[in-house]
C-alpha cells in the first residue's frame, strides 16, 4: 500500500475522533511517500500511518492539547496493518498551518513570495509542500498554498534556466580535457556531474522541482519523451574512454538543446554541437542559452540556492536568503 493511501485511511480514522473544528488534513513535507516514490524498502524505518493536522491559531491554542490526548488515547493501534504506535505523536502532527510552513520553507507564502523566497528555498522543499494529498481543507488555505507554490513565475524560471545551462557551460569541456591527459576517472566524474545537471535542467523544463539525489533519477525517468536521453546518458556514464564518454555526451546536450527550442522562450538557438574554440572537444555552448534566456537582464547567473550549494538543508532561510542576496 502506498504511503498516500495508507494515510487516507489514517484520516479516515481519525476523523471521528475530532472536536467539531475548523480543520485542514494532509500528508505534505519530507518523506518518499508524498513524492511518491516509496516502496516496500521505505517501510523498513520511520513509516506508519501519519499526516499533519492544521487548525487556525485561536482553535490550536484552545484544543490542540485536548486533541492530542484524545488521539493519543483512542486511536487504534494498527490502521490497514500498519502500527499507529511507530511514530511520534501516533503520527498526526498538530499545527498552525502558517507555523509549518515557516518551518518547512522558511516563509509564509500566504503573505506573499518574493524572488528572494524562491531562489532561497531548496527545489526539494518546494516539492515537498507541492506533492503529497490534502484529505480534507477545512480551513480553505492549503489548496491556495499549494497553487501558489505550484511553479515559479515565468521571469524566476527563466532566470533559474538561465543558470542551469550556465552551469553545464562552465564544465562541458572537461571531459575531454580530463581525458587528454589520460586523467580518466576525472572525465568520469565531470560527465557524471554534466548528467546530473541535464537531468536536472530536463526536470526545469517540464516545471517539475527537481529533487534532491536519492530520487532525481527516479523523477527524471518518469517525464514523457526522455528514453532517448535516459540510454545517452547512462551510456556516456558508463563509458569505457573519454572519447566514448563524449559522443553519447553529444548525443544528450543536442536532444536538450532542442527541447529548449521546443519550448519557445527564446528564439531558436542552434542545436548542434560544436568545438571548444580551437580545441578538439566537442560541447553544446551552454552559455548560448543561458544568455539567450537572460536577454538584457542585469542579474548575475548563479542562480537558485541549490544551483550553487549542496547540503542547503543545513542552512536556515535566512542563510539560504542572505546566499542568494547577491542575485536580487
Amino acid at each position: 500500500m502506498s504511503g498516500v493511501e495508507l494515510s487516507r485511511r489514517f484520516y479516515q480514522s481519525i476523523r471521528p475522533l475530532l472536536p467539531n473544528v475548523a480543520h485542514t488534513a494532509a500528508l505534505i513535507g519530507p518523506g518518499s511517500e508524498v513524492l511518491g516514490f516509496d516502496t516496500e524498502r521505505s517501510t523498513d524505518h520511520d513509516w506508519g500511518p501519519r499526516l499533519q493536522l492544521f487548525l487556525s491559531a485561536a482553535d490550536l491554542a484552545a484544543h490542540g492539547d485536548a486533541i492530542r490526548a484524545r488521539l493519543d488515547a483512542d486511536l487504534p493501534d494498527r490502521v490497514a496493518g500498519h502500527a499507529t504506535t511507530v511514530l511520534p505523536g501516533r503520527g498526526v502532527v498538530v499545527a498552525e498551518l502558517g507555523a509549518w510552513l515557516t518551518g518547512r520553507l522558511g516563509f509564509d507564502p500566504r503573505d506573499g513570495i518574493t524572488d528572494r523566497d524562491w531562489l532561497a528555498t531548496p527545489a526539494q522543499a518546494l516539492a515537498e509542500v507541492t506533492a503529497g494529498v490534502v484529505h480534507h481543507d477545512g480551513l480553505d488555505r492549503l489548496h491556495r498554498v499549494r497553487e501558489s507554490l505550484a511553479w515559479y513565475p515565468d521571469d524566476v524560471w527563466r532566470y533559474v534556466l538561465a543558470c542551469q545551462w550556465q552551469r553545464i557551460s562552465q564544465e562541458e569541456s572537461f571531459v575531454g580535457r580530463c581525458g587528454e591527459v589520460g586523467d580518466e576517472l576525472g572525465s568520469a566524474v565531470v560527465a557524471a556531474r554534466l548528467a546530473r545537471d541535464l537531468m536536472r535542467l530536463v526536470l526545469l523544463m517540464n516545471r517539475r522541482y527537481p529533487p534532491y539525489s536519492k530520487w532525481l533519477g527516479t523523477a527524471f525517468a518518469r517525464l514523457p519523451g526522455v528514453d532517448g536521453l535516459r540510454t545517452a546518458l547512462t551510456a556516456g556514464l558508463t563509458a569505457a574512454n573519454w572519447h566514448a564518454r563524449e559522443h553519447h555526451l553529444v548525443v544528450a546536450y543536442e536532444t536538450v538543446a532542442r527541447m529548449h527550442n521546443d519550448l519557445g522562450l527564446t528564439d531558436p538557438v542552434d542545436p548542434k554541437v560544436r568545438f571548444f574554440f580551437d580545441r578538439p572537444f566537442r560541447v553544446i555552448g551552454g552559455g548560448r542559452f543561458a544568455q539567450a534566456l537572460a536577454g538584457d537582464a542585469v542579474r548575475p547567473l548563479i542562480g537558485a540556492v541549490d544551483q550553487f550549494a549542496d547540503n542547503t538543508d543545513l542552512l536556515g532561510h535566512a542563510e539560504r536568503a542572505r546566499a542568494v542576496g547577491t542575485v536580487i
